[in-house]
């Protein structure tokens, strides 16, 4: 069965982005050592997991950066990796090497796990890592804690219920 891995940068109190969505507080110049992690971290991925609402700012953004020579092998692995998109209000995708899951999020997620296939890693939104937590859905936790404490926003870890 492939491993659903979440790879998340957060506050030190649990936020994954500020209340009105801010995300400027997050640490994005990394040393080599996190560089080299998040490598062999996505290395076995072949397929990412977004929400509709990061999707529609995610993929843009790296398509963006895949465009301009300097940033285009930083965001190869982002741009090149086929994505599903769950959502409940789109009907065709719009974007490249995206295909959309519009079922129960469960069983769409164990169908994809029980495909033949690598590692599948799902990036932020709070609402869509909250079910898959929620639902047991996560295999590894990769979380990249920021030393900030933001008070309030966004979390991932509401809706449990029962330790996982």
């Amino acid at each position: 069965m492939r491993k659903l891995k979440l790879q998340v940068q957060m506050s030190v109190d649990g936020y994954i982005a500020g209340v009105n969505g801010e995300m400027d507080w997050m640490m994005w110049n990394w040393g080599d050592d996190i560089n080299n992690y998040v490598k062999d971290l996505t290395e076995p991925v072949d397929t990412i997991l977004l929400g509709r609402k990061l999707a529609e700012g995610f993929i843009p953004h790296w398509a963006a950066a895949y465009d301009v020579p300097e940033t285009r092998e930083d965001s190869r692995k982002m741009v090149e990796t086929p994505k599903v998109v769950f959502t409940k209000t789109l009907s065709k995708s719009e974007w490249e090497r995206t295909i959309l899951a519009a079922g129960n999020l469960e069983e769409e997620v164990r169908s994809l796990k029980m495909k033949h296939g690598g590692d599948m890693i799902v990036y932020g939104g709070g609402s869509f890592v909250s079910a898959l937590i929620s639902k047991g859905l996560i295999d590894d936790y990769h979380l990249f804690i920021n030393p900030t404490l933001l008070g309030a926003g966004m979390p991932i870890f509401q809706s449990l219920t029962q330790m996982q």
